[in-house]
C-alpha cells in the first residue's frame, strides 16, 4: 500500500463518520470507527515503512542498475552453510571491477534496526557516494557487501549469536565472506577486508572488528553504541559482545576504528567517546563530529564518505 492509498482511506473513513454517523445504529458505528482507526494505522505504518526501509516493496527487490560511474549493484541471496541462515544481499561491483583483474578489497556494510540494506541504497545514496570518491582517487576501487542481519527485520540480533535463535554473526563473519570469495575476484586477506555500518549497524562494524581480528582490519561506526543493548540469552552483553568491556578486560587488537557521531546524539556521542578514551596500542582510533543532526540519515549521509575513505585507507589496496 502506498502512502497516497493510505491518507486516502483516512480521509474516507473520516469523511462516511461525518456523513453517516447520524444515520447508523451502535453497531454501524462502532465498525465504521474501527474503520476509521484501522486507516489511521495503517497511514502511520506506511510513512514509518518508507523511512526504515523495514519492508521493502517486491519492485524495490529488484536488482539495482549500472551507476552513472559504470558501477552495479547486484542482488543476491546468500546460503548461510555455518550459520544455516539464508538471507539477502546487496553487492557493489566499482567500474574497475570490470576494467581490470585485480583482486579487489572488501567492505561489509551494516544496516540499523528497523531497517534492511535497501536503507543504504536509497536514504543513503551509497552508490552514487562510492562512485564519487573511487572516481575522485580518495577511495580505492572497492567491493561492498549490504547484508541483511536478520530473517526477521524487526527482530534485533545486533549481529550477534542469539541463544536459540539467528546465528547473525556466524552468517556475517563466515558465511558472507565464504559467498564472496567463491563468487567474486576479490581480496581474501584480512588486511584487504573492513565493516561499516550506521546505528546499530555501527555497534556490529565495532563489536565485529574487535572480536574478528583475524578476519577484519579495520572497521567504521557511524552513530554506535558501545552496548548492545538487547539480551543474547548467554550473558555476553555484558562482556564479550560488549566493546567497552573488550577494550577493558581483553588485550586490544591490532585493528583500526574510526568513530563518528553527531554532537547533539547523546548516547552515541557518550559511547563513543568512552570507546575512544580506552584504545591502547594496538588499536588505532580516529573520532570524527558532526556539529547537529541528532541520529539520522542526514547525519549518516555526511559521515558516509569520509568514513568509507577512511577505510580505504586502512585497508590494502587492489592486488595485481
Amino acid at each position: 500500500m502506498t502512502l497516497w492509498l493510505a491518507l486516502a482511506a483516512v480521509l474516507v473513513t473520516a469523511a462516511a463518520l461525518a456523513v453517516l454517523w447520524n444515520r447508523l445504529r451502535a453497531l454501524g458505528r462502532g465498525l465504521l470507527s474501527l474503520a476509521a482507526v484501522l486507516s489511521v494505522v495503517a497511514a502511520v505504518g506506511v510513512e514509518l515503512n518508507q523511512l526504515t526501509e523495514t519492508f521493502p516493496s517486491a519492485a524495490a527487490a529488484v536488482p539495482v542498475a549500472a551507476g552513472t560511474g559504470g558501477s552495479q549493484m547486484l542482488a543476491v541471496t546468500v546460503p548461510g552453510e555455518a550459520s544455516k541462515l539464508r538471507l539477502p544481499m546487496y553487492v557493489y561491483l566499482p567500474a574497475a571491477y570490470r576494467l581490470s583483474a585485480e583482486r579487489l578489497p572488501v567492505v561489509e556494510a551494516f544496516h540499523g534496526v528497523p531497517g534492511t540494506p535497501q536503507f543504504w541504497l536509497h536514504k543513503l545514496n551509497v552508490q552514487s557516494t562510492l562512485d564519487r570518491e573511487i572516481a575522485a582517487g580518495r577511495m580505492a576501487p572497492t567491493v561492498v557487501l549490504f547484508p541483511q542481519q536478520t530473517p526477521n527485520p524487526t527482530l534485533d540480533t545486533e549481529c550477534t549469536n542469539l541463544r536459540g535463535g539467528p546465528q547473525t554473526e556466524t552468517f556475517l563473519t563466515v558465511d558472507v565472506p565464504a559467498y564472496a570469495k567463491a563468487h567474486y575476484r576479490i581480496r581474501a586477506d584480512r588486511a584487504a577486508w573492513g565493516l561499516t555500518g550506521y546505528s546499530a549497524g555501527a555497534f556490529c562494524a565495532v563489536n565485529l572488528t574487535l572480536k574478528h581480528p583475524d578476519k577484519f582490519a579495520a572497521g567504521a561506526s557511524l552513530s554506535g553504541y558501545a552496548s548492545a543493548g538487547i539480551t543474547i540469552g548467554d550473558g555476553s552483553e555484558h562482556t564479550t559482545n560488549n566493546p567497552f568491556w573488550r577494550l577493558q578486560h581483553l588485550p586490544q587488537p591490532a585493528v583500526a576504528l574510526w568513530l563518528g557521531w553527531a554532537a547533539d546524539d547523546k548516547q552515541p556521542a557518550r559511547d563513543s567517546r568512552l570507546l575512544a578514551a580506552e584504545a591502547r596500542a594496538p588499536l588505532a582510533v580516529t573520532t570524527a563530529v558532526v556539529a547537529h543532526g541528532g541520529h539520522s540519515s542526514a547525519v549518516w549521509r555526511q559521515m558516509e564518505a569520509p568514513a568509507f575513505d577512511w577505510l580505504s585507507a586502512h585497508l590494502a589496496g587492489p592486488l595485481p
